[in-house]
């Protein structure tokens, strides 16, 4: 193997500024040593090999994508995804690291027994780093510290059923016993942020007529922003008792929320949120009745609540975007009978969440400058993986994406490489294609020649 590897571009993005460059990787330790600001000639680097100079010319350099909420759900329900076909599907799209949620998986990482059963079944089949998410569940709290120390980067908890057993939904008891727990950690508290209150609100008439449960409509009246609404006020009023807790809600939807958001945060509280590419790039008007790949909890909405949380990242509200890939079987998501109240609610998009935000990104004149830094930087920071993820930057792993930004694509079934190939995006025309992925300087995706063909998954478990 060739002790380095050069990168060289007119359009590299380093520190939120695209400008030629050159970067230096040592393949020994996967890290970048050096970066250029200018083109340096090929012949400036006589002891690397032609394989090992990478020049790209017009096409943008990046930073490889860190998705920070990302369901693998191995092992127990690898039949729905894995970690060889959900980190093949993630470098496709860019993404060079991601960090895997608690729940789907049998066991769900909630003690470090589970965790160690989760990292053998992750073992050599990674195409990308791969960190995890411990789990809050009813009576775990004792085993919080010890997966800190085994390695876990913060914490995932639900309001509201999960919709798995094995992953049972968490009291404000509950919680204030977890607390206590990581108070003086450095740990982040996670929460699916929707709290149903319904008990208290009035029920329609016994004999109203049942509602129609293949229509979109119906699906997302029973999921309001109402119970996005009431989570965060419980969150936020527990984050007043433990002010020196990070907490961060995960895949918010609903604008009715943000200005509790955006008051904890003037308020000092550290308290971050994400967004997911489908809150963002689709519409609840646009979708289809009978179609239950577009059901995901909370639910998509409508343009005028998109347009806010764009708003809410461009205003710093929002830190981050991330795929909240769940899926799921054919099966369960009901496509045949178009089910949507019976199928499960997740969304697939790994491969597909840059070229998704880019599309939404330039009809709104963001840059790409800005699509990173909330696909790469602020995911890493949240993960804690900030001081060697998400930036090209001397010190940092050698992650790095060419793309094109003006490519256009469909969206295809057989363009698709996660295991169960259902996705609102079929057929789509999205703008910006990745060309090659690289994992701390390891070619692990190029699609000119074949994607994966004669490579290797060189990932680590973080």
């Amino acid at each position: 193997m060739a002790a380095r590897r050069i990168f060289t571009g007119r359009n590299v993005l380093v520190d939120g500024d695209l400008r030629a460059a050159t970067i230096e990787v040592d393949l020994a330790s996967g890290t970048i040593t050096r970066v250029h600001d200018t083109v340096l000639p090929r012949d400036a680097f006589a002891d690397v090999r032609d394989e090992d100079w990478i020049d790209a010319g017009d096409r943008l350099v990046i930073p490889g994508l860190v998705d920070a909420h990302v369901h693998l759900n191995e092992p127990g329900r690898t039949d729905w995804e894995g970690f060889w076909t959900g980190t093949r599907a993630a470098a496709s799209g860019g993404v060079t690291a991601v960090v895997d949620m608690p729940l789907n998986s049998i066991p769900p990482t909630t003690t470090v027994a589970n965790l160690d059963e989760k990292r053998r079944a992750a073992q050599g089949q990674c195409w990308t780093d791969v960190a995890f998410w411990g789990g809050v569940i009813p009576g775990n709290q004792a085993h919080l510290r010890p997966l800190i120390d085994a390695g876990v980067k913060g914490f995932k908890c639900f309001l509201i059923d999960s919709g798995v057993e094995e992953f049972p939904c968490v009291s404000a008891d509950d919680l204030q016993l977890a607390m206590d727990e990581l108070k003086n950690t450095s740990a982040v508290l996670c929460f699916h942020a929707e709290l149903d209150t319904s008990a208290d609100a009035p029920h329609p008439p016994a004999d109203a007529p049942p509602a129609d449960p293949t229509l979109y409509g119906t699906f997302l009246a029973s999921r309001p922003q109402q119970l996005e609404v009431a989570a965060i006020e419980l969150i936020t009023a527990l984050h007043r008792r433990y002010p020196a807790l990070r907490l961060h809600i995960v895949h918010l939807s609903a604008a009715d929320a943000l200005p509790l958001v955006r008051a904890a945060q003037q308020s000092g509280l550290p308290l971050t949120a994400e967004t997911c590419f489908h809150y963002l790039c689709l519409d609840a008007a646009r979708i289809p009745d009978g179609r239950p790949e577009f059901k995901c909890c909370p639910p998509v909405r409508d343009a005028a609540n998109r347009d806010a949380l764009w708003d809410a990242l461009l205003d710093g509200t929002l830190a981050c975007v991330v795929s909240d890939h769940s899926p799921c079987v054919a099966a369960l998501k009901h496509v045949h009978s178009g089910d949507v109240m019976r199928a499960w609610g997740g969304i697939s998009t790994l491969g597909l969440g840059l070229s998704l935000l880019w599309t939404e990104a330039r009809r709104r004149g963001v840059g790409v400058a800005r699509i990173v830094e909330w696909l790469c930087v602020r995911t890493a920071r949240h993960a804690g993986l900030g001081d060697r993820k998400g930036r090209l930057r001397a010190g940092f792993d050698a992650d790095v994406v060419v793309w094109d930004p003006e490519a256009e694509f469909e969206v295809t079934k057989e363009g698709l490489n996660f295991k169960n190939k259902l996705t609102p995006y079929e057929g789509m025309v999205l703008r910006g294609r990745v060309e090659q992925t690289y994992v701390r300087g390891m070619l692990v995706y190029d699609r000119a020649a074949g994607g994966f063909d004669g490579l290797k998954p060189v990932g680590k478990l973080l």
